[in-house]
């Protein structure tokens, strides 16, 4: 923007944030040193590999099996908090009831608790002699030290990811939206499904993307509740670090390089989603 004096000099207005040359280097050299230069590092290595190996690494049924219980369990996981986010999120905002405050700092919890130790929590409760686990398995249901223990984890960790992008745009709805819509007619699931929830479906959709890509690579919580048996219940991260540890780096590269092309694709849609969400619904 431009602005002219009397003498026909015209000269840049100042930018309100000073010093945008300076922030914006600092922040390129830091995305360059902390993100771009070790995904060019896994790049690298895996090129290296040739095709034939990579394929070959790619395609092992050991690989595949763990790469689908990673993304597997991650997207069941991000589903469910999805929905229960959401409600959760509705709860916090448009109620207020003793133990409100509580619970929402609990929300937070998985953020400050190491994850080995929320692993060790829950393989605890819902291990076959734990209180929830033991419960349960006289109806023939396990959870501890097997796939639905891997859910379990990755809903415990990626659940304050959906609440927390959410709750901000619920605050700010207008409920004369709402009444709105009810004087001219429309019940409560119509408002829910035509008036809320395409107002919140890109926030939803980034809680659901962020949970989904921290339970992708959840490494912690998982490897004490899973059980981590071949073809069955082991992670993908799991492998990678077996590889390492039997000094295979070409195996661990080559897991890494399509941890990352997959979840790249997957981010991907889910942002084209959201662009077209916000499109149609006029949000951003």
């Amino acid at each position: 923007m431009t602005a002219t004096v009397s003498s026909g000099w015209r000269f840049r207005q100042p930018s309100v944030i000073p010093g945008f040359g300076l922030t914006l280097g600092y922040t390129v050299a830091y995305l360059t040193l902390i993100i771009l230069v070790p995904l060019a590092g896994l790049a690298w290595r895996s090129a290296g590999l040739g095709t034939e190996e990579f394929l070959r690494i790619a395609t092992d049924s050991r690989t595949l099996a763990a790469l689908r219980v990673s993304f597997g369990a991650a997207l069941i996981a991000a589903l469910i908090n999805l929905v229960f986010g959401l409600i959760l999120a509705w709860v916090l905002v448009r109620y207020r009831f003793p133990g409100r405050r509580v619970i929402d700092a609990m929300v937070d919890l998985p953020f400050a608790l190491p994850t080995a130790v929320a692993g060790i929590a829950l393989t605890a409760i819902y291990a076959p002699n734990g209180p929830l686990g033991g419960l349960l398995a006289d109806y023939g249901i396990r959870i501890a030290y097997a796939y639905p223990g891997i859910v379990v984890a990755l809903v415990f960790i990626g659940l304050p990811f959906v609440v927390r992008t959410v709750q901000p745009v619920m605050e700010d709805l207008d409920r004369e939206i709402e009444e709105a819509a009810a004087t001219l007619g429309a019940n409560r699931r119509v408002t829910v499904f035509r008036v809320l929830l395409p107002a919140l479906l890109p926030a939803a959709l980034t809680g659901f993307a962020l949970a989904l890509a921290r339970g992708v690579g959840e490494y912690g919580s998982v490897i004490f509740i899973a059980g981590n048996i071949p073809y069955v219940s082991e992670i993908a991260p799991l492998l990678i670090v077996i590889r390492l540890e039997e000094f295979n780096y070409a195996g661990a590269t080559a897991i890494g390089a399509l941890m990352l092309v997959i979840s790249f694709a997957m981010l991907l849609v889910i942002n084209l989603i959201q662009a077209w969400s916000r499109k149609r619904y006029g949000h951003g």
